[in-house]
């Protein structure tokens, strides 16, 4: 199947696509913001750069994409064309996220994932859980990972 798209709208429509400050990472930093929790934002001296730092509890939060870090989800479909490179790429991106968490454990972190489905489509989680959760996370020191998807697996 051939690209719909000439290669300068490709590109002009991939420059377009934030890492950071995206829709569903917002959704969670206001959610947290307002029940009180402060927190730090892509912190470069941390591995893989989280999306939220608490720096007091020692707890990151990942707001990850489900088609660019390879959810498997409903939402996470490799593209018709091209299907090699996006299929490396989706891999090297989840072989690095592993990395990171890994080394963020390492260092005495506790580290929380947050799917882009549990925000969005038919099996999104609701915003009061979903926050209610992360807030947990952050304030109860017994877990060291965690992660929220939404039903749609």
């Amino acid at each position: 199947m051939t690209d719909v798209l000439t290669r300068a709208q490709r590109r002009l429509n991939m420059s377009r696509i934030r890492g950071s400050d995206t829709k569903p990472e917002m959704l969670v930093r206001r959610a947290l913001h307002a029940r009180g929790l402060r927190f730090r934002l892509h912190r470069a001296d941390l591995p893989g750069r989280p999306d939220l730092v608490f720096p007091g509890p020692r707890a990151v939060i990942f707001v990850h994409g489900c088609f660019w870090h390879g959810h498997g989800c409903a939402l996470c479909k490799t593209p018709a064309t091209r299907t090699e490179f996006w299929t490396s790429k989706i891999a090297k991106n989840k072989e690095r996220d592993a990395v990171a968490v890994q080394q963020l454990l390492e260092q005495g972190w506790r580290v929380m994932t947050v799917w882009e489905c549990a925000l969005r489509g038919a099996g999104k989680v609701e915003p009061a859980e979903l926050c209610q959760s992360c807030a947990n996370f952050v304030l109860n020191v017994s877990r060291s990972q965690a992660e929220i998807a939404g039903q749609c697996r």
